[in-house]
């Protein structure tokens, strides 16, 4: 069965967790993305941060995405999958918690996202029809 691995988007760029907001929202601008991994010195995963985090948490609270650090975002325990994991495990994963993009680890390493573009370009329409019925509650 297909994994992880073998779908993600392997160049992955990262919002330093000490970056503000602004720094994190050129970084999506500059790539046509909507979402970072937020990585820590230590090159861990620390969460994740979206363009819609960025409006919703600083912006319409009246926070300047100037100063506010992307770190401050990163909430939890980040949601994973491992990079040998496979599309049922990735189905599986999304649904459970309503997400759009999987940082895929290896190990400790942040090796790519596997988004549910990439789930929909792989598997039969069935699934992933069901995947969206599920994110989208």
């Amino acid at each position: 069965m297909t994994t992880a691995r073998e779908i993600m988007t392997r160049d992955v760029t990262c919002a330093q967790e000490k970056e503000t907001l602004a720094d994190a929202a050129r970084k999506m601008a500059d790539l046509n993305v909507g979402s970072l991994p937020i990585c820590g010195d230590d090159n861990r995963l620390h969460g994740m941060i979206t363009d819609r985090d960025i409006v919703i948490k600083a912006v319409a609270v009246g926070r300047s995405p100037g100063e506010v650090l992307a770190g401050e975002l990163a909430q939890g325990k980040p949601v994973t999958i491992g990079a040998d994991d496979d599309a049922a495990e990735i189905l599986r994963t999304m649904a459970q918690h309503k997400v759009r993009r999987l940082p895929v680890i290896d190990g400790h390493q942040l090796v790519g996202i596997v988004a549910v573009a990439d789930v929909a370009r792989a598997l039969p329409d069935s699934p992933v029809g069901d995947l969206i019925d599920a994110i989208s509650e």
